[in-house]
Formats: structure tokens, C-alpha cells, sequence
């Protein structure tokens, strides 16, 4: 698949559609907090499945109870694309069933 970066504009748009995401410098990034650390270890278990299935990876940080994230396309010389979007939809579907805030 080839990426093109996403102009500012797109950015904005599609982070407008991620509450709870914030951009960082040349990343998206977010903190969730979970009832527990086994909580939180096994977000982290299914964040790991859908970057493999995506083929795309996240600096992703295990704190006691949070799961923190901090995405983009390195491929693309560290720019955003709908790649990075597309991952951080798919954790924000899978972080209500794990009780994320």
C-alpha cells in the first residue's frame, strides 16, 4: 500500500473525530486508564494484535493501570497518514470493551 502524509487539514479533521487523541509534535497520541494493571496488560495484549494485523506499529507504553500510545508512519519520514488514523480508530472501538476512560 502506498502512504502519502496527510495535510494539516486532514489532520485536524480526523482527530476531530478521535476525542480523546491529541497531536504531538509529528504524532497522534493517548492515555487510557483501566480498572487494573491486568486490565491494562491485556489492552495492551489486543492493541499488539491489531498492529500486527495492520502491519503497523505504535510506540505503546504499559503503566500500572494505563495504556499509553503514540503513533506515525515512519515510512513516510515520521509524517501521519490514514494508516495511523485507522489504528487509532480501531483501539478506541476495542478500548470500550476493556473499560477504558
Amino acid at each position: 500500500m502506498s502512504l502519502e502524509p496527510l495535510s494539516q487539514k486532514d489532520v485536524e479533521e480526523r482527530l476531530a473525530e478521535l476525542p480523546g487523541w491529541s497531536l504531538e509534535g509529528d504524532r497522534i497520541t493517548r492515555s487510557f486508564q483501566l480498572g487494573s494493571h491486568f486490565a491494562a496488560t491485556a489492552m495492551v495484549v489486543h492493541i499488539a494484535q491489531i498492529q500486527q494485523d495492520l502491519g503497523h506499529h505504535s510506540e505503546l507504553t504499559l503503566g500500572y493501570n494505563t495504556v499509553s500510545l503514540s503513533v506515525n508512519t515512519h515510512s513516510v519520514g515520521g509524517a501521519l497518514t490514514v494508516l495511523d488514523f485507522e489504528l487509532a480508530g480501531r483501539v478506541e472501538e476495542l478500548a470500550v470493551g476493556h473499560g477504558a476512560v
